[in-house]
């Protein structure tokens, strides 16, 4: 979908009451974004164009390509009242269950496409405060385990994006936003992280890319709401190297297009503490580590390092690195002398009989001695990568959260 329909048309993320800002969602003309989302993959894509052209306009036509929301409610009686007819209500805005009754304190808005803030009246947008209400709402109802989590993240994923839309539509750009826009792209992690573990649903594959795209243009969002809100003055937001920091892990595994030259003008884009703050650096060199297959080195500092919303974004790439580590060992090792499967649960930061099941899923045996020793003969032949994907296996010294931003629970 294009940036500008889920803004609601013409009208993108800009400074309210301020004339002439050279930003470049002010533009009456399109403008496109310094960054975007690749249809062949679900990871934020730098732009080709090294410069973005920028344009002013006036206050008054500033003002003409937003409006302020009225609607007191989290949806506005008229959709409230047009859902009940059409029975057309979630699970979770069901008034006892009723699929044809709500409440303002149980439906919430739904996602809808417009083309303009034009075919918007301000009594079906809601303001910043009521949106801050609606998003504290919905994210409440992580707690609840009454319903499986897939369809929570159905009812969450939709809401949100219709938050988004509103926020858009009224150009509003504070550190209120910021924290909004956060705490949503928190949830997508945390959903992609989720959403891996529902395996016994056929239909999680679908859900997973949708959330993932979300994702995405969160991030790209959230960025320009961190350029803009710093306008001229260099200081930044306390949680921008933070989540920048995650624009870096997204580049990990078969899904990452970028190539070093992109991703080194990413970087030059953004301020020298940035750079060198304590969450990039880990970034960067996890991203090293990844590139240059140290497996050793990877999976060592991810569970020594590694915040919980960080580790989400680099579990997928965590299996690939074993499978690096362990193709490495068959294929380097002395064929009289089979590793020790205690040592390669140290090294692989797996409990043994995951290892054990994790060699098998790659097609390599495992042998005995006398004592019940295991180990992995080397030089095995029938060594490959599993087609259907790995179970879960977790990575032993991530029990922990290392970042008190992460509101949610820490790794099984």
């Amino acid at each position: 979908m294009d940036k500008r329909e889920e803004r609601g048309g013409r009208g993108g993320l800009g400074y309210r009451g301020r004339s002439r800002r050279p930003y470049s969602s002010y533009s009456s003309r399109p403008v496109r974004s310094s960054y975007e989302f690749s249809s062949s993959s679900s990871v934020l894509k730098p732009s080709s164009r090294d410069e973005e052209r920028t344009t002013k306009i006036t206050a008054k036509e500033e003002e003409d390509s937003s409006i302020v929301g009225t609607c007191l409610d989290m949806c506005p009686a008229k959709e409230r009242a047009q859902r009940e007819r059409l029975r057309d209500l979630a699970v979770f805005e069901r008034l006892n269950g009723n699929h044809g009754k709500t409440s303002p304190s149980l439906a919430v808005k739904k996602f809808c496409r417009i083309i303009s803030t034009m075919d918007s009246h301000p009594s079906d947008v809601r303001p910043l405060q009521v949106l801050e209400d609606t998003l504290s709402y919905l994210l409440k109802l992580l707690d609840s385990s009454e319903h499986p989590f897939e369809v929570l993240h159905d009812f969450i994923f939709d809401r949100t994006r219709s938050i988004r839309q509103d926020l858009g539509m009224q150009n509003i750009v504070n550190d209120r936003v910021i924290h909004m826009y956060e705490e949503m792209v928190k949830f997508h992690i945390s959903s992609h992280h989720k959403l891996s573990r529902c395996s016994s649903n056929s239909n999680i594959s679908p859900l997973h890319h949708l959330n993932m795209e979300q994702l995405s243009k969160c991030l790209l969002s959230i960025y320009e709401l961190y350029n803009a809100n710093r306008g001229e003055s260099d200081s930044c937001n306390m949680n921008e190297a933070y989540f920048r920091s995650f624009y870096l892990l997204l580049q990990l595994g078969s899904n990452s297009h970028l190539t070093g030259e992109s991703l080194s003008l990413w970087l030059r884009r953004l301020p020298t503490h940035i750079i060198k703050s304590k969450e990039m650096s880990f970034a960067r060199r996890i991203l090293r580590f990844f590139r240059i297959g140290n497996y050793k080195q990877f999976l060592s500092f991810t569970a020594a390092e590694a915040s919980f919303l960080q580790y989400c974004l680099l579990e997928p790439s965590i299996n690939e690195v074993r499978i690096l580590a362990v193709s490495c060992i068959n294929n380097g090792g002395y064929k009289l002398y089979p590793y020790p499967l205690q040592d390669l649960s140290k090294l692989l930061l797996m409990k043994e009989s995951d290892v054990e099941s994790f060699c098998y899923s790659c097609g390599l045996e495992i042998s005995a001695d006398e004592a019940g020793n295991k180990f992995l003969p080397t030089k095995q032949t029938s060594f490959s990568r599993p087609k259907a994907g790995f179970p879960y296996y977790s990575l032993l010294g991530c029990e922990r959260l290392t970042d008190s931003r992460d509101t949610w629970e820490p790794i099984d």
